[in-house]
């Protein structure tokens, strides 16, 4: 098995409580209607480390975040993470119930994770810069 086709294993994510809490109601409430985009979002909560919100580095993803990440298909994206309203592709803001969404909450700048896209291919990206208009309000 070559190095490109191994699984590799996920990196630690963290949390915000309010983000956690949130994404909980959101996955369990669409459990029925998008069961796959629902169950990827909470295996990345089931495995998160929670912090109250005044402890996350400004490096995190999280909800309202813009971040710039590379991806194995040579992509350079730059999105905001928002709720499944909020969502507007053209406009850059990505929904936290896609599967690139889900990948994405939690991660620090400089880690990378595998994500499998709806067509059940699995991708590689890598988070470049995370900016956090919360987080530079805070400091």
């Amino acid at each position: 098995m070559t190095t490109d086709t191994k699984r590799h294993r996920k990196p630690a994510i963290v949390l915000t409580k309010t983000d956690y809490e949130r994404l909980l109601r959101l996955a369990e409430a669409h459990a029925l209607r998008n069961p796959e985009v629902s169950e990827e979002l909470m295996v990345e909560l089931d495995r998160a480390r929670v912090v109250q919100n005044y402890k996350i580095a400004s490096n995190v993803v999280r909800m309202g975040s813009t971040v710039r990440f590379t991806s194995d298909l040579g992509e350079d994206r730059t999105v905001t993470l928002v709720f499944p309203g909020e969502a507007d592709i053209a406009a850059g803001r990505i929904s936290i119930l896609t599967p690139i969404g889900a990948a994405l909450i939690g991660l620090s700048a400089g880690q990378s994770i595998d994500w499998v896209a709806r067509d059940g291919r699995v991708h590689r990206l890598h988070v470049e810069h995370v900016e956090n208009l919360a987080a530079s309000k805070v400091a």
